[in-house]
């Protein structure tokens, strides 16, 4: 595993930064194409929830606690995925991860 693509598998969790790896060679390493497809589902995941927060997040107490809960759950996501990169690990994100096997590029 080369180092310079542990930096490059870290910009996959950062939303729009996930475009860096995808215009280098970093992503024909086995290693970045699995965070790289970590990324996408955590990308797919804060989208869904945008739209969720938009539906209901206008709602008093009910709408504002799962807007906290979706943000908190996202923040979370893009912490454990950069510290499987740092640690080197090919570990699923907890819930979404089981979907990015789906991506083939």
């Amino acid at each position: 595993m080369d180092k310079k693509h542990n930096g490059m598998a870290v910009f996959a969790y950062l939303w729009v930064l996930i475009l860096i790896p995808f215009l280098t060679d970093a992503k024909n390493d086995p290693f970045v194409k699995f965070h790289l497809r970590q990324g996408l589902a955590l990308i797919i995941f804060d989208v869904v929830a945008w739209f969720i927060v938009m539906l209901i997040g206008w709602f008093p107490i009910i709408g504002w606690l799962i807007t906290w809960i979706l943000w908190l759950a996202s923040l979370v996501f893009v912490i454990i995925g950069i510290v499987n990169v740092v640690n080197g690990n090919e570990k699923e994100l907890p819930l979404i991860g089981q979907y990015a096997k789906h991506f083939s590029f």
